[in-house]
């Protein structure tokens, strides 16, 4: 029966601190603002993984350092959400943006993703599922790593046109 998630003022997070804290709640509608600029691994890993109600969610997550797995699965399965929070980060971490979205079958457009440097697995999956996505993004690094796109855009079956690379 909850709708609008608890405020959370915490702008230095400990590791697993917010992990899956509301995974599964059905109705949730409203995500809190999420002022955290450090992060620890894990730290929101999961936290509204299958809401499929959510709809609402901070507009930002202001956070330019990440940490190992730090965002993986965050939103995934969020079914009605249609609008993604700006992701400022311009220097990845493993897996840091794992499966973030996927699942989010509403989504209709993605964050602008300006990031420089990735690492091992950080977009993957990222938007595996999407349906609803039309336009490729603007992918700013020029240097790959393993497993860095892997699986980002599989199932998104509206995209159109091909992922264009910015030189930095």
């Amino acid at each position: 029966s909850l709708v609008s998630a608890l405020y959370i003022p915490a702008t230095k997070l400990a590791p697993y601190c917010y992990e899956y804290m509301y995974s599964g709640c059905t109705g949730l509608e409203t995500a809190s603002h999420l002022p955290a600029t450090t992060l620890a691994d894990a730290c929101y890993s999961g936290m509204f993984e299958g809401c499929k109600n959510l709809r609402n969610v901070p507009c930002s997550l202001p956070a330019t350092e990440l940490t190992t797995r730090c965002y993986e699965n965050m939103f995934k399965n969020c079914a009605t959400l249609n609008e993604a929070p700006s992701l400022p980060a311009t220097t990845l971490t493993d897996y840091c943006y794992k499966s973030m979205f996927e699942g989010c079958m509403s989504l209709t457009t993605m964050p602008k993703l300006v990031a420089t440097t990735l690492t091992k697995g950080c977009y993957e999956s990222m938007f595996e599922g999407c349906t609803n996505i039309k336009q490729m993004p603007k992918l700013a690094a020029t240097q790959l790593t393993e497993n860095c796109y892997s699986r980002m855009f599989k199932g998104c079956v509206n995209l159109e046109g091909e992922v264009e690379l910015q030189a930095v």
